[in-house]
């Protein structure tokens, strides 16, 4: 019987480094996607192409398109449960209004209200606004109410146990009165109540270090946009080991990918499906 169980032993101390190794193999890499790169799809033919995503491998999805307590017709938890099905999970949406007046504020708080309550009962744990209107551009004082504003959501959506963020474009990297916008808004946003989706190829066309803002602002960087003038590693412009390298220390907990534009002869789910295999084989990417 000793002989037995001592064998036994030998055997799966053997065996545990292939174990793990498998283990390790099969996890899942924190990469998902922006449906808007893949919207005129959508629109054609919703069930199939969220099929056809589920079997080329994204886990993860970030939404847009949510009005009326809806998102391409279904409610949020019926739009989450048809990802579901194919072995994707909805983690954030694009959702947002423009900075109100004192006389339509009461209302816009109550949009969010209900925004909030919609994404909570599907499991969304983070919303994002990904634009601003001239408010944010003419004045520091305009964007000093876009600010205070993102407060005011941000607290919102914590209590809501959801975290709230903003999405740039290559605008917030210019400067009024000297103060680059960018700069602005992580100066004069709570910390605790508004994080950063850098999108890093309009941070790029911007001229921004994306590097030197993780450095300078730990932690306020939990989602990312992955995006390059196409595919992602298509353009040479981006060096994507030294940002996504530094990224876990901004408080980057998911990478997502999206395109704007698509190469000649490629559609947007070709272009997809080149993006995540890229990232699939960055070694830079935990």
């Amino acid at each position: 019987m000793k002989k037995i169980l001592v064998i036994s032993l030998l055997f799966a101390l053997m065996t545990l480094p292939m174990f793990l190794s498998s283990c390790k193999k099969a996890a899942v890499k924190p990469i998902g996607l922006q449906m808007y790169s893949i919207r005129q799809d959508l629109d054609t033919n919703l069930v199939g192409t969220i099929e056809k995503l589920g079997k080329m491998g994204y886990k993860y999805a970030e939404a847009f398109g949510y009005k009326d307590g809806k998102i391409y017709g279904k409610s949020v938890t019926e739009f989450k449960d048809l990802l579901e099905k194919n072995g994707i999970k909805m983690i954030s949406s694009h959702v947002g209004q423009p900075v109100p007046d004192s006389a339509n504020w009461a209302k816009t708080m109550s949009w969010w209200d209900e925004c909030i309550a919609a994404h909570k009962a599907a499991g969304v744990s983070y919303l994002v606004q990904p634009s601003m209107d001239s408010v944010a551009y003419s004045s520091l004082a305009g964007l000093k109410r876009y600010c205070d504003y993102f407060n005011a959501v941000g607290e919102k959506c914590n209590a809501a146990g959801i975290k709230f963020g903003y999405h740039n474009h290559d605008k917030e990297f210019k400067t009024i009165d000297g103060q680059v916008l960018y700069d602005f808004m992580l100066n004069n946003t709570d910390p605790s109540k508004v994080f950063f989706e850098m999108d890093l190829w309009w941070s790029t066309v911007g001229g921004a270090n994306a590097i030197e803002y993780f450095r300078k602002n730990p932690g306020r960087f939990i989602l990312l946009h992955v995006k390059d003038e196409f595919e992602v590693g298509s353009s040479g412009k981006i060096d994507w080991k030294a940002i996504l390298e530094k990224a876990p220390a901004a408080g980057t907990k998911f990478y997502i990918v999206e395109q704007e534009a698509y190469q000649p002869n490629t559609t947007a789910l070709d272009g997809m499906k080149k993006s995540l295999d890229f990232l699939e084989k960055a070694d830079y990417i935990k």
